[in-house]
């Protein structure tokens, strides 16, 4: 009998002792509260890395519409290391730069001049018109320059199910050039076309 009362009385004992219940309770959430940080660092970085490739793209399609000068593949080289410094992340930087000129008897795109780094194929008379619809108006015979960029999204953590992976991040920009009709190009590095080379 005194066995019985003695089992008891320890669970009886145990029951009530909270010693230690604080260290198993850190223990018990540590896991989730690490988890929740790394989570809200990756997604805002991956804000903040958008908002960069955004800039970035505006930022070198202003400076090809400012230009008075014939654009070249060394140009366009400064212009895409400039857009990974902008960036400054761990994945290739993808470009490709088109001047795109509008013809009102024909109702169609023409490509002037395009020149890619990274991106597989330039754009030309022949295939403008797979992104006619996302062009803006234009009067006839008006130009605009064309940045495309293209730049994948490497977390520095990985806060599991797959929510910051395989995220690239595209931009489509395009501005009217400033000071004249158009931009001459000045471009030899293939994959290029360049139509014209007088401003």
């Amino acid at each position: 009998m005194s066995v019985f009362r003695n089992v008891k009385n320890r669970i009886k004992a145990f029951k009530q002792d909270e010693s230690g219940i604080l260290t198993v309770e850190a223990i018990m959430i540590f896991p989730l509260l690490l988890w929740t940080i790394t989570f809200t660092f990756t997604a805002f970085e991956g804000f903040r890395q958008s908002a960069s490739n955004l800039k970035a793209a505006y930022t070198v399609s202003d400076l090809i519409s400012r230009e008075s000068a014939a654009v070249t593949d060394v140009y366009i080289d400064s212009l895409h290391e400039l857009m990974g410094e902008m960036i400054n992340n761990r994945s290739e930087v993808r470009i490709r730069v088109s001047l795109v000129r509008f013809d009102e008897s024909d109702n169609r795109h023409y490509v002037e001049w395009s020149t890619v780094r990274g991106y597989d194929t330039e754009w030309n008379d022949n295939n403008i018109q797979e992104i006619e619809t996302r062009l803006p108006p234009m009067p006839d015979q008006d130009t605009v320059i064309l940045v495309e960029t293209s730049n994948e999204y490497i977390p520095q953590f990985k806060p599991g199910w797959d929510l910051a992976t395989g995220i690239t991040f595209e931009n489509f920009i395009f501005t009217r050039p400033r000071f004249s009709t158009k931009v001459a190009c000045n471009l030899v590095r293939p994959p290029v076309v360049c139509v014209d080379n007088s401003a």
